[in-house]
């Protein structure tokens, strides 16, 4: 008889989804099918009998995970299990059994915590600078995902450093910001754990109950687990053998935020009688893409920790250096365009670089030559304003005539909203809401045409299913990401800009465990391309291409001299960061380079953005006419209240300050009260 569970799966996956007696560890590197091997662990078992559906809990880490998981399990025929982020699994636990430990609701969870570390941060330090708090933010988080209490933090903290704030500060911030929570009656995501913690540790009745309901245990990413998560798992399971934790020590890339890849690689030791199987099949990944990313990690084909290739050659790993970053950010642009021109679709590449700093220089590039883009990390689709609207209004039209079909009850949604099929003129936020409905509107007439006799009551059930996952439509356009963002994803063609040494690995980065950390980021870039991988680097102020990569790469590019004016040698122009010396337009507007940190007033910056759009939108005209997004970065960082200030800032001209200036200087002044 056919077996549809067990034979989709290779000789290690099948062992995944079969060994149901003992705990297990399954180490799965990129592209190994580890998603395809524990949603068929949990068919198996429950068609075996071993696994009651209602019993079951898989853990994942992003709502996307968890929505893909309960996809595929439903079209397994697995319905009733459940498939949730660790801190949805816990809010829902805390939320019903609060009141029977405590008799009160579960207090409120603050969605931003900004607010509230801010006011303890001006109370302590007398600062209130939006960086510091920003890096405040990060490190309570840390120290609470890590089990550090505040009065504990002075002491745990060696090697930390937060802006120049002494551990005891630091320490003093926490405190208060724990006292402004409670008299606020709110708590935050990490709190979330915690109190989950204490109701399986203190109320013996109420973790019964829990254990009770959840028998059957899958954990994904495990290398990316706190200190607190691998307790609150370790309460969940309380030592029974039906456990499977899944992940990949050569992707642990979250250090910084408190995870620690040790608590993979000691669960088998931890728990007794547990088993480690290992996924090395990569299912996505051309050969020589995989041959790249195992000399990343320095391993050798074959031995532990390495991957096999499976699918058919592809062209060889394409690296080379630049003498600056426009031109690195030009060349780019312009192997998008040839790539389009070769049929590969917008939506199947990827530009991936280490900070967010580097993205502006790419979107003037990509802009210049037409080229459709998103920036990953940038408002969820099912959270904007437009997309909950049309849902809202699908779920109030259609039980008028559940009958009718999806596509009448899109068009009556779409006609309520003011949308045309044309697109309107510009790039401003009236674009971006057309685009949004036009691809809910693609999206259902897509999924319509795969059923024959759909109804809108049908449509409205997968409309909300897909939008508690998260699931949101593929758009038309080219991903600008960051290393970490990317991780989880993949495209047709991926490229690594910005493979230097300061950025890969970070200047601040280097030394170990953080040197390891940046290694293996950059090996998750590399494991993200199936076919086509592009890794360059800008070789201008003395940068030299990253140490990862220097067995790979070819020589370094040279460096271009500045030219010099008539009459004379040319003004030094620096860095006003690393001292290093400028070389492009948006370099000298920003007076640092594009790969250096600097602060600027990220509240500033939205504000300038979104007063761009709308003169952009009133003028018809792209928003980079206006400004582009590097003089919108130097603006926000200088902060100018005169004209005589704006007018200071590297290419901003009398003609940009007279159109413009009113504008930006009213923005700035009441910026700064």
């Amino acid at each position: 008889m056919h077996d549809h569970i067990l034979e989709a799966l290779d000789p290690e996956q099948r062992q995944v989804a079969t060994t149901l007696d003992a705990p297990v560890v399954v180490l799965a590197g990129a592209g190994t099918g580890k998603t395809r091997a524990i949603t068929h662990r949990i068919a198996h078992a429950v068609r075996e009998g071993a696994y009651d559906p209602s019993g079951t809990l898989a853990v994942t880490f992003t709502t996307r995970a968890a929505g893909e998981m309960r996809s595929r399990l439903a079209r397994l025929g697995v319905r009733g299990a459940q498939a949730r982020t660790i801190h949805s699994a816990a809010l829902r636990q805390c939320q019903f059994f609060w009141p029977k430990a405590y008799g009160v609701e579960f207090p409120a969870v603050a969605e931003n915590t900004y607010s509230i570390v801010a006011r303890a941060a001006h109370q302590v330090l007398g600062v209130s600078d939006q960086a510091l708090v920003r890096d405040l933010e990060g490190e309570i988080s840390w120290a609470k995902t890590s089990n550090v209490s505040a009065a504990a933090y002075p002491e745990l903290s060696t090697g930390r450093t937060v802006s120049g704030a002494s551990p005891a500060q630091i320490s003093a911030v926490m405190t208060l910001y724990e006292k402004q929570k409670l008299s606020s009656g709110t708590v935050d995501f990490n709190d979330i754990l915690m109190c989950n913690a204490v109701l399986l540790t203190e109320h013996p009745e109420i973790a019964s109950t829990i254990r009770g309901t959840y028998r059957h245990f899958v954990v994904d990413e495990y290398q990316d687990v706190s200190a607190l998560q691998h307790r609150l798992v370790s309460l969940w399971v309380d030592g029974r053998p039906d456990v499977c934790v899944v992940g990949d020590p050569n992707q642990a890339i979250h250090a910084f935020a408190g995870a620690d890849a040790g608590h993979l690689l000691r669960f088998a030791d931890e728990a007794p009688g547990a088993r480690t199987l290992r996924l090395f099949r990569n299912y996505r990944s051309s050969p020589q893409v995989i041959a790249s990313a195992n000399k990343v990690m320095r391993v050798r084909p074959g031995a532990p920790g390495s991957l096999a290739a499976t699918r058919e050659p592809g062209p060889e790993p394409w690296f080379k250096g630049y003498p600056d970053e426009a031109s690195e950010a030009s060349e780019t642009a312009g192997w998008l365009r040839r790539l389009h021109e070769e049929g590969a679709e917008w939506s199947e590449v990827a530009v991936l670089y280490r900070i967010n700093a580097q993205s502006p220089a790419l979107e003037a590039a990509l802009t210049e030559l037409g080229i459709p883009y998103t920036v990953r990390g940038t408002e969820k689709f099912y959270d904007r304003a437009e997309v909950r609207q049309a849902l809202a209004e699908f779920a109030r039209i259609a039980p008028r005539d559940p009958e009718a079909s999806p596509d009448t009850v899109m068009e009556a949604v779409l006609s309520v909203l003011g949308w045309k099929p044309e697109a309107p003129s510009g790039q401003g936020r009236q674009r971006e809401r057309w685009e949004s409905l036009s691809a809910l509107r693609a999206m259902l007439g897509e999924e319509t045409g795969r059923h024959e006799g759909w109804t809108a009551e049908d449509a409205l059930g997968w409309l909300r299913e897909r939008a508690s996952w998260q699931a949101g439509p593929v758009a038309a356009a080219v991903t600008l990401s960051t290393l970490h963002a990317a991780k989880g994803l993949e495209w047709d063609a991926v490229a690594i800009v910005g493979a230097r040494e300061g950025l890969i690995p970070f200047s601040l980065s280097q030394e170990e465990p953080a040197l390891s950390e940046e290694r293996r980021l950059l090996y998750v870039g590399f494991t993200r391309a199936r076919r086509e991988l592009r890794v360059t680097w800008a070789g201008a102020r003395g940068g030299t291409r990253s140490r990862f990569i220097a067995d790979q790469a070819g020589q370094e590019p040279p460096v271009e001299k500045s030219p010099r004016r008539r009459g004379g040698a040319t003004r030094a122009r620096t860095c006003r960061v690393c001292g290093g010396q400028l070389h492009t337009g948006a370099e000298r507007k920003l007076r640092r380079h594009q790969g250096c940190e600097a602060p600027y007033d990220e509240a500033l910056f939205e504000a300038l953005r979104g007063w761009r759009r709308q003169v952009a939108e009133e003028a018809s005209v792209p928003a980079f006419v206006v400004f582009t997004d590097a003089t919108l970065q130097a603006i926000a960082e200088a902060a100018p209240t005169t004209e005589p200030e704006l007018l200071r800032i590297p290419g901003l001209g009398r003609v940009k300050v007279e159109r413009y200036g009113a504008g930006v200087l009213e923005l700035t002044r009441a910026h700064q009260g």
